[in-house]
């Protein structure tokens, strides 16, 4: 199932628990990095172009629920 990402107007709630804040997420993405490796060796992202990103799914770290999670509207995100 793929859940929608929250907007400035949007969050997850779970809707088994109430749960607004504490989520494990799954996601895919397709990025190009620009890397930035020193004479030693170690890189460095410079730069990041996220291509495409899903969201797989959602867990709820207080409930433990898969995929009851939806969205909501924020609080005062009408003003």
């Amino acid at each position: 199932m793929a859940l929608p990402q929250p907007t400035e107007g949007t969050r997850w709630r779970c809707t088994l628990c109430g749960n607004l804040t504490r989520f494990d997420v799954t996601r895919s993405s397709r990025v190009v990095e620009y890397l930035h490796l020193d004479l030693a060796g170690e890189s460095r992202v410079e730069e990041r172009d996220v291509l495409s990103e899903r969201i797989e799914s959602v867990r709820c770290r207080w409930c433990d629920a898969v995929d009851q999670v939806e969205l909501v509207d924020r609080p005062g995100a009408d003003s």
